[in-house]
């Protein structure tokens, strides 16, 4: 039987205390009682915002479960002539504001939790960015590394056809994410375009991320890594560096498509890359590392190492070398409590989804580090995806100056809400960063109701 000290202390008000955050809802809606779910981590984040902002329960219940989570198995034919069952997922977060929007992810540990996780960011993410969208994403748990591009194809056409009956120009509209690109995204818009009704620019509408040759937009690729750069020049001179990132120095944590597009754009605006790491290792060049030709050799190789650019160093190293910011954009839950104490710098800026655990904020608000968060830093891919679907659906095609300046727009705009709720909350970036986009939010279910 609870004493009554464990009583009082399940039935308090929400609150944090030491490593754990705990509120109400979590049990209300069966939330696994691990702290460190990823679910559990972000959901947590955004209920913490909720609370300050006053925002109604029945509000936060339906923001911190998917509408719909789908998940599928499907056999695919090998080279060699055998079968395999794979496993995909598709969750539809909310779609208050517009439709689902958010991408694929092709990874061996890709899950339902953390499926879920991406989606309820993308919800945050598009209401902070002002677009006219919900949230959603998806994935394969697979390792695209181990298979031909025959096989990927037939991978992906596969589970396209599993999915159709789901997504829709005007309903879900996939994207690519972490370890899928433009070719899987060409074919996913073939597939859909053929099976179903959909058909010429609407039925290609069905994802964004496509090639431009068939409809994709000018800037897609380097949209996300576009966006940290934009966030950065609007929030650093209030954060401290007066001269943005000129002469600033950086380290980029995840050197795919996002850091490395942040590191090639910050060396363009003056800034200087010291470190870098990923999965096959870290290295390090105090008089700077050259983040162009270093993506030259990622793409030739597939990894950092044996860049004879710049120095291998230990992960420890790499954390505790001291810039002006830190890019982390690799994948979730990188920087917990370990690696936070090591990190000496005066910037975060989540180029990645939830890369920083509650833990590891904490000791970073601690030590005076500020994190700007990924629901704002990393918007800028959906935003460039929102552009692609609007040419498509209007049959026009932008330029990449008009791609660029209404990215910077969107950009700016969300920062200078996140700025105006943080001095108006007296809170950090990532409460203040949710505090706006749940004001979207709330907005929209005061106008729209709940059915019925």
């Amino acid at each position: 039987m609870a004493t009554a000290a464990q009583a009082n202390k399940k039935q308090a008000p929400r609150k944090q205390t030491g490593e754990v955050y705990y509120n109400p809802i979590f049990d209300e809606l069966g939330f696994p009682s691990d702290p460190a779910n990823l679910y559990r981590e972000t959901v947590g984040a955004m209920l913490l915002a909720a609370e300050l902002m006053g925002l109604s329960h029945e509000l936060q219940i339906i923001l911190a479960q998917p509408k719909n989570e789908i998940m599928v198995n499907f056999p695919v034919k090998m080279d060699n002539g055998k079968y395999k069952l794979f496993k995909g997922y598709r969750v539809q977060h909310n779609n208050a504001i517009g439709p689902y929007k958010g991408g694929l992810r092709f990874h061996p540990d890709v899950h339902l939790d953390d499926v879920k996780s991406l989606a309820f960011l993308m919800t945050m993410k598009c209401s902070l960015a002002q677009l006219p969208y919900g949230g959603g994403k998806g994935g394969i748990k697979i390792d695209p590394r181990k298979h031909s591009r025959t096989e990927m194809e037939r991978i992906v056409r596969r589970f396209t056809a599993a999915i159709a009956h789901d997504i829709g120009p005007d309903y879900d509209i996939p994207a690519p994410d972490v370890g899928s690109g433009s070719q899987h995204m060409a074919w996913i818009a073939d597939t859909y375009s053929s099976i179903t009704e959909g058909s010429g620019k609407n039925g290609m509408a069905v994802v964004t991320g496509k090639p431009v040759e068939i409809g994709g937009s000018l800037g897609r690729e380097k949209a996300t890594g576009q966006g940290v750069i934009d966030v950065l020049e609007e929030m650093l001179p209030e954060i401290g560096l007066k001269g943005r990132l000129k002469n600033a120095t950086v380290s980029v944590l995840g050197f795919g498509n996002v850091g490395s597009w942040a590191g090639r754009l910050a060396q363009d605006k003056g800034a200087k890359m010291l470190t870098v790491a990923d999965h096959t290792g870290a290295i390090k060049n105090d008089k700077g590392i050259d983040a162009h030709d270093l993506a030259k050799h990622v793409m030739a190789t597939g990894g950092v190492a044996n860049y004879k650019g710049a120095a291998k160093c230990s992960l420890e190293e790499f954390y505790k070398t001291k810039v002006d910011v830190l890019i982390p954009a690799a994948l979730e839950q990188m920087i917990d409590k370990q690696q936070a104490e090591w990190i000496n710098c005066t910037v975060v800026a989540e180029g990645a989804n939830a890369p920083t655990t509650p833990a590891g904020e904490r000791v970073l608000n601690g030590k005076g580090v500020e994190v700007i968060p990924a629901i704002l830093a990393n918007a800028g891919g959906v935003t460039v995806s929102y552009f692609e679907w609007l040419q498509n659906k209007s049959a026009e095609s932008w330029d990449l100056d008009r791609v660029d300046t209404n990215l910077n727009k969107h950009m700016v705009k969300a920062a200078q809400m996140t700025r105006v709720a943080r001095q108006r909350y007296k809170c950090n970036l990532r409460t203040a960063a949710y505090i706006a986009a749940l004001e979207r939010l709330k907005n929209v279910y005061e106008q729209r109701g709940i059915f019925p």
